[in-house]
């Protein structure tokens, strides 16, 4: 699976904490980009840590505000890095 379509499958994810650390492990793949992409990259580990909160704080009848927020900033990252994984060669 792509970085990109697990880090989708992420904001779907029932265990947001282990969910924020998978992304944060695929995100760090990503070689370094231009500012934009790394601000959105930013953005978007920003907006799995409010659905996190969100999540624990109220339960998950108030969570797909956020999850919809964190698909759209994820569609950013996806724009800004060509659609297509561009990941670090080991």
């Amino acid at each position: 699976m792509h970085i990109l379509d697990r880090l989708e499958a992420l904001i779907e994810a029932h265990d947001c904490r282990a969910a924020i650390e998978e992304a944060r492990a695929l995100l760090l793949q990503f070689e370094q980009g231009p500012d934009a992409l790394t601000h959105a990259i930013d953005d978007f580990l920003l907006d799995l840590m409010t659905l996190s909160f969100i999540v624990e704080c109220y339960g998950r009848g108030f969570e797909l505000l956020a999850r919809t927020l964190a698909r759209r900033r994820l569609a950013k990252v996806r724009l800004l890095s060509g659609g297509v994984d561009t990941v670090r060669q080991k």
